[in-house]
């Protein structure tokens, strides 16, 4: 009895979450009454027993019970809840005239919960709006759900970069965010301005209202879902592909910097460090790109830097998008946006991978390193954003990349175990990791998608995904025998 009742309060967390879900669920058919929505029968049925399912466990503690998590039950709920959440978002797909197997189906969700943005689905072109809608929706949803849980879950679990702005700390203090339902506002309220400002600014630019806001919806999130098979490349239009690039480059910075913005605190964001790093990262990587095609090419400089700002924030902030199959453009740029799959973009932000602030820290640890060679009695302090940064926060950093590393050698073994070649098996690890979507090569790369491999291969990308969403260590600490005696 102690141990079900220890984890009651998980699930009616997770059944209040499957009732918000179900909610979400009618709104491709409300949205498009009157529109495309073939579909619409198997929104209502996936809502239905969504609906069903949470309001049990919702109620299995008891109506007016109230639980505080502990920590056990919080790394429970974290990996529970991102597991469960796309398992009942793939039932509109599975349900629907698509015929997408179940494997095919829960890929497709996991891949937009997680805002990875790979795809087992062609054609996108001549798909029913309710479906290319629910794909966006999804990732808006997990778009919000990662920065909750950047910012409320995972520093508490002592994971993640967020650690670096812990409640004690001063960036949480001085009246940003007295309270943590100020704070939940807040982000809500940054992600929506933020997302109707990108639909606005897109529909301002040329695109139809649909698409406008079905892109709006996956740049934000930085997930990468689109309404067609050429992503951002049915729209040729520079001024599109330049709005996009700066709202995927907010979508990849600490949202609570946005939170202490609408508290008149606008310092915070113009002095942070990762930012500034962030920013001048993406500028320089576009240039270098720009100089490359322009002297290799003669392509024309300007639309040469917008659509290398463009690619290269859409892979750096693990959005997804291809204006263009840059796998063309040459083999330096090729193995650059390899290595960029790794990077990220901010702590605390909708973005993936190994977040910019583990290279600062990996570089002022060389630095110290090099330091401590030439005085090796010398006391050298650390600093970041104007704060000493602790050895225990470094070590989790270090610690973090080993296992990121390590992970990504062995997922890519069994993906070429599986029949894979090289470039397919080690891209297509790292861009599931990484949560950035299209890989390299013809099969995965940015003009192919994930249908062709077998399913067991989607089955173990499909684990990348949440591992690399959930800061793996998060998921890894499941698997310890001391996680369950304690």
């Amino acid at each position: 009895m102690v141990a079900l009742f220890n984890i009651l309060p998980v699930i009616q967390i997770l059944g209040f979450l499957l009732i918000l879900l179900s909610f979400l669920m009618t709104l491709p058919v409300n949205l498009l009454m009157f529109g495309d929505t073939p579909d619409w029968l198997a929104f209502v049925k996936s809502a239905g027993i969504c609906f069903g399912v949470g309001l049990v466990c919702f109620f299995s503690a008891g109506r007016n019970k109230r639980h505080a998590l502990k920590q056990k039950q919080m790394f429970i709920l974290t990996v529970s809840a991102w597991v469960f959440i796309p398992l009942f978002s793939s039932l509109p797909l599975l349900l629907s005239d698509l015929k997408l197997s179940v494997t095919d189906a829960f890929f497709e969700s996991i891949s937009g919960v997680t805002t990875t943005g790979s795809t087992v689905m062609s054609g996108l072109d001549n798909l029913p709006g309710d479906i290319l809608l629910w794909r966006s929706i999804m990732q808006w949803m997990g778009g919000i759900g990662i920065i909750g849980m950047a910012v409320a879950i995972l520093p508490f679990l002592r994971i993640g970069g967020m650690r670096l702005f812990a409640t004690e700390s001063s960036e949480w203090t001085e009246k940003a965010v007295p309270r943590t339902n100020r704070l939940a506002r807040g982000l809500v309220f940054s992600y929506l301005a933020l997302t109707f400002g990108c639909i606005l600014t897109y529909w301002a630019l040329g695109m139809d209202l649909f698409n406008a806001v079905n892109h709006a919806l996956t740049t934000v999130s930085t997930g990468g879902y689109s309404t067609s098979d050429s992503s951002m490349g049915q729209f040729d239009q520079l001024s599109i592909l330049f709005a996009s690039s700066l709202f995927m480059m907010l979508g990849g910075i600490p949202f609570f910097l946005f939170v202490r913005l609408l508290n008149g605190q606008v310092q915070p964001l113009l002095r942070d460090q990762q930012i500034h790093f962030f920013l001048k990262f993406l500028l320089l990587i576009a240039c270098l790109i720009t100089i490359y095609r322009v002297v290799n090419e003669g392509t024309f400089p300007v639309d040469a830097f917008v659509h290398a700002l463009f690619n290269v924030t859409s892979v750096v902030t693990t959005t997804g998008y291809a204006s263009q199959d840059y796998s063309l453009w040459g083999p330096f740029v090729v193995v650059l946006f390899f290595f960029l799959t790794f990077v990220g973009g901010c702590s605390g932000s909708t973005s993936g991978g190994m977040k910019i602030f583990r290279f600062q820290l990996s570089m002022l640890l060389l630095r110290e390193q090099v330091l401590r060679l030439l005085h090796p009695n010398a006391v050298i302090a650390r600093h970041y954003n104007g704060r000493i940064i602790s050895d225990e926060i470094v070590a989790s950093s270090v610690a973090f990349s080993f296992i990121f590393l390590a992970t990504l050698a062995v997922v890519a073994a069994i993906l070429a175990a599986l029949g894979l070649d090289l470039v397919t098996s080690l891209t297509g690890a790292a861009t599931a990791l990484a949560n950035v979507g299209p890989g390299l090569g013809d099969t995965i790369g940015p003009a192919g998608n994930f249908q062709t491999l077998p399913d067991a291969a989607k089955w173990v990308l499909m684990i990348a995904m949440l591992l690399g969403r959930l800061e793996l260590l998060s998921v890894f600490v499941m698997f310890s025998p001391h996680f369950w005696r304690s």
